[in-house]
This record gives C-alpha cells, structure tokens and sequence, in this order.
C-alpha cells in the first residue's frame, strides 16, 4: 500500500500544478495571509494543504484528513 500511497501523492500534485485554482479554498484558514487551498485523495483519507504564489505553489502538509485539523497552519505564509 506505500507505493500506492506514494502515486495517489504524485498524481495529486500534478493534478494541482494542471489547476491550482480549481481546488477549493480551506475554511477557517483565510487569517493565514495566502489563500490556503486543498486537495483530497480519491482512496486514501489524506489531503494536500498548499498555497499558490505568484510563480510557485507551496505545500503545506500532506496530512490526515481526521486528525490533528490544522496542526501545519503555522506553516503558511503570513
């Protein structure tokens, strides 16, 4: 299950650098400065916490989707 954990990562990241704007912006993450926006998995109850900048995209976490809500908020830029 690894390995595909790691190729849900990878084609998540795609995914997001195809479209970062189409994902949703996180609620509750708006005081954080940049748009702090996020992106689920299809099998696996994880989920990608990035940023978009004007020429990169910042991830924040890969991180559970249950546990420890918001424990990388203080990643984000401010």
């Amino acid at each position: 299950m690894g390995d595909e954990f790691i190729a849900e990562v990878s084609a998540a990241f795609d995914r997001i650098g195809d479209g970062p704007e189409s994902y949703p912006v996180w609620l509750g993450t708006r005081g954080a400065g940049a748009l702090i926006r996020k992106a689920t998995f299809k099998r696996f109850p994880y989920l990608i916490a990035f940023e978009k900048h004007a020429r990169d995209l910042f991830i924040l976490a890969v991180a559970h989707a249950k546990r420890r809500p918001l424990y990388w908020l203080t990643r984000a830029k401010r």
